[in-house]
């Protein structure tokens, strides 16, 4: 009896489950038709479209700033300001480890000096200032003094060195210098007149100084004077490279026992401030004294008997003193050797002013 009873129990228990279902599909309000569920998904689809839409937006408007980012920050980059600080603290250290300990003042650039072809380290310049220095001892600086001749003297003395120029025939005592300048004047490229270039072989065209006098305002005088101002730099050139090349010949001359002494000197002068000027203007005024026992009684005057005079003395102002001082001393032995009737006596007031320039050469 018992096991005929479970297959119907089984089957009115799934009848009426499904009757219970059905019944509450159709009496509960939260339970949509068909058709409203269709219009839910697709609504729910719609607003699935357009929020994937957004996003996407989003991502796109997200790429671009990216993008931009990467090619402008490196331009407008800041750097945050607690990594400027140490970058600049190491920097002024550097800075200050190579920094001088007094701030120096910049100089203005100064212009290239020209130099004079021929005559290693020298200046144009400085050829002007001494030429210039020497046609003030010699002349005054007075154009009329170009073509001159001094009273008491056998010779002319011409340009701003008084270069001696003899008349034809007449012993040269202390040696004829003109034609040499007349002959470095051509090699210059200067044009002498025809009435010149013939005495520079034949002699000075006066015979007296009293000839001469008479001629200064004769048209040939006056165009020699002009020509002779006109080239009084190079006229310094010239006294500048005799100079310089009786510079070796100082030493070599000079006894073996005073030679380290010359030397010396000579060295002392040159290394000075301004010491070209009182060695050039010498040699111009009193010669080289290269012939050792010219001059009277065989004692000469040039440069080589200052060398020999001096004391030795260290560069600067020590040096040019001592050398004017000598060249002093060797003009008074001079004074003394000469002839009584030549009265050199009268020359020395003028000599001291001359030497005198040499203390403060420049």
């Amino acid at each position: 009896m018992a096991k005929k009873m479970k297959p119907q129990i089984l089957i009115g228990l799934t009848v009426s489950a499904m009757y219970a279902l059905s019944a509450c599909s159709q009496n509960s309000p939260r339970m949509a038709s068909p058709q409203k569920t269709s219009q839910v998904i697709s609504h729910h689809s719609s607003h699935t479209l357009k929020a994937r839409q957004a996003v996407r937006q989003r991502q796109v408007a997200r790429r671009r700033q990216v993008n931009l980012q990467r090619h402008v920050a490196p331009q407008v980059r800041v750097v945050p300001q607690q990594f400027k600080r140490p970058a600049l603290h190491h920097q002024s250290r550097i800075f200050q480890q190579f920094q001088p300990a007094q701030p120096q003042r910049l100089q203005p650039a100064q212009p290239q000096q020209q130099m004079v072809p021929g005559m290693p380290g020298i200046s144009v310049q400085e050829v002007r200032t001494i030429g210039d220095k020497i046609f003030q001892n010699e002349s005054g600086g007075d154009i009329n003094k170009l073509v001159h001749w001094n009273k008491g003297e056998d010779f002319a003395a011409m340009g701003i060195g008084h270069f001696t120029w003899y008349p034809a025939g007449r012993r040269q005592s202390f040696g004829n210098t003109f034609p040499g300048v007349l002959t470095y004047l051509e090699s210059r490229g200067v044009r002498l007149p025809q009435w010149v270039q013939r005495a520079k072989y034949t002699g000075a065209p006066w015979r007296t100084r009293a000839q001469l006098m008479r001629d200064k305002n004769n048209p040939q005088v006056q165009q020699l004077q002009r020509i002779l101002y006109e080239t009084r730099y190079l006229q310094a050139e010239y006294i500048m490279q005799r100079a310089q090349r009786a510079m070796p010949k100082l030493v070599t001359t000079a006894p073996p026992y005073l030679r380290p002494m010359v030397a010396g000197n000579l060295n002392a002068v040159a290394n000075s401030r301004g010491g070209w000027y009182p060695l050039i203007d010498y040699v111009n005024f009193k010669g080289e004294g290269l012939n050792r026992h010219g001059g009277y009684k065989r004692q000469n005057w040039g440069l080589l008997q200052v060398l020999e005079e001096m004391r030795p003395a260290s560069p600067g102002a020590e040096a040019l003193n001592e050398f004017a001082n000598a060249a002093m001393r060797v003009l008074e032995r001079r004074v003394r050797n000469a002839p009584r009737s030549r009265n050199e006596q009268r020359w020395l007031a003028g000599w001291n002013n001359r030497i005198s320039t040499y203390r403060q050469a420049s």
